[in-house]
């Protein structure tokens, strides 16, 4: 693996650090310090017109003083030793006392870290970005004389960080790529449009379109314009992994971030160690995923990425948490504390967030149901915490007929209903297991990258 290269002032404030935070617990039991630098690139390309983008880069240092009962914290902007020292003085005339309640540092931990890459994005320049985002456009738009535009959506980011307190001294490079592709077409009955995405923690070598998949797109894309309204009513569907995330991300994702217990927002905090869903139902939440877009190596808190089993046989067994909820509900620490960037707080946030894969063939799935709907595709999910009711809109499904999948398309279709319901539902699972990428949000602010996924399921959902 390459050797981590922290930018430069990031990599000389470091071995001072531990001064910073030894002199901020000379006031408060518990003190900690993050770099964080963060920049991306953004191309778009369609077949009218092309736009390249810098995402406005972060870089900062925030300090952390927590008595166990209050977290105070200081941002500081860029890596100036003077001015972290400065924002540590003024952190420190109003952290806490030192008599206050213990805080765990946690293990002893130590390493540098950074994403796995076969083809880095530094390694080919804007203009060989630009060159491969036009090839795919053209690529798309030859398939199907319906087609009136391709449009492609590139997305890099890159993000290094330091974290330290009395126990860690860790830092990382976490690389992002993400393509999105869009496909328009028009015929007699109006215009439709579909799409189809790449990404992961991983270089350009995660973001091949090979022609089969391009082929199926532009079909798909096409069968939307004969697609019809699916008559309200309860149904047998079997889930492609991209609904099955998005079942999961709205079911047991911010449902269970425990700074919503906190502000009793969540009715999962209620359902502790109790049934939540068929016995066949695993959920976890793991940063540590192999490529997983919302992957990292430790938290914005300094937890070294670790997998939280957060529905375990159809038993909800914990939620996830950041150093504040775990210390004011007496929870363990999960790997779950982010930020937006070094100028927001963190919040228990999900990572990568997924149903774990059972023992079945989605063939053999398709082949239980005589006469179901095949979601493939979601477009929107909705939650309610306090209510655990959910709606996942899909942009399409398809006909399943006596176990086979037919041309006859439905569009959209949503999926409603109550939690414990939906996922008690569930009666097969496939052994395939596929992540989603995107970006969310919590309560339409603080963004964070997240993925989301799982395997095909089969289960019985009320569709509209």
């Amino acid at each position: 693996m390459a050797k981590l290269q922290l930018p430069e002032k990031m990599e000389a404030l470091r071995p001072r650090l531990g001064g910073v935070v030894e002199s901020i617990e000379r006031r408060a039991p518990y003190a900690a310090a993050l770099l964080s630098a963060r920049r991306g690139l953004q191309i778009y390309v369609d077949s009218r017109e092309e736009r390249l983008s810098e995402q406005a880069p972060t870089a900062g240092t925030v300090l952390t003083a927590f008595d166990g009962a209050t977290i105070h914290e200081e941002a500081v902007g860029g890596f100036d030793l003077a001015a972290v020292e400065r924002g540590a003085r003024d952190l420190i005339s109003r952290a806490g006392s030192a008599n206050g309640r213990g805080v765990d540092p946690g293990p002893r931990r130590s390493g540098d870290f950074i994403t796995a890459m076969k083809i880095a994005p530094e390694s080919l320049s804007t203009e060989e970005k630009l060159g491969r985002c036009r090839s795919l456009r053209d690529r798309v738009q030859k398939l199907d004389s319906r087609i009136v535009n391709a449009q492609v959506n590139y997305l890099e980011t890159s993000e290094y960080s330091v974290f330290k307190n009395r126990a860690a001294d860790l830092a990382q490079r976490v690389q992002r790529a993400r393509i999105l592709l869009l496909v328009v077409v028009s015929g007699e009955q109006g215009v439709r449009y579909n799409w189809m995405t790449r990404g992961a923690s991983a270089g350009w070598e995660a973001l091949e379109f090979s022609d089969q998949d391009l082929e199926s797109l532009v079909r798909n894309t096409v069968a939307l314009l004969t697609a019809e309204r699916i008559e309200p009513g309860e149904y047998t569907i079997v889930t492609a992994p991209g609904v099955t995330g998005t079942i999961c991300h709205e079911s047991f994702g911010h449902g269970v971030e425990t700074d919503m217990f906190l502000k009793q927002r969540a009715r999962a905090a209620q359902f502790v160690d109790k049934v939540v869903g068929s016995s066949i139902v695993n959920i976890y939440d793991d940063p540590s995923y192999p490529a997983g877009y919302a992957g990292f190596f430790f938290d914005d808190e300094g937890m070294l990425a670790t997998p939280t089993q957060i529905v375990e046989k159809g038993v909800f067994r914990r939620g996830i948490t950041d150093l504040y909820s775990a210390a004011a509900l007496g929870l363990a620490r999960s790997a779950n504390g982010r930020r937006q960037d070094y100028t927001r707080k963190a919040y228990a946030r999900m990572t990568n967030t997924f149903f774990g894969a059972g023992e079945e063939k989605p063939e053999d799935l398709f082949g239980q149901v005589d006469q179901g709907i095949y979601l493939e595709k979601w477009y929107s999910g909705m939650e309610d915490p306090q209510g655990w009711g959910i709606q996942v809109t899909c942009h399409y499904g398809r006909e399943i007929k006596k176990g086979k999948v037919t041309d006859r398309v439905f569009s959209p279709v949503a999926i409603t209903g109550y939690v414990p319901d939906v996922l008690q539902s569930i009666r097969g699972v496939g052994k395939d297991l596929r992540l989603d990428t995107g970006t969310c949000g919590k309560g339409h602010k603080e963004f964070v990258p997240s993925a989301s996924g799982g395997p095909h399921l089969l289960l019985t959902a009320r569709l509209g």
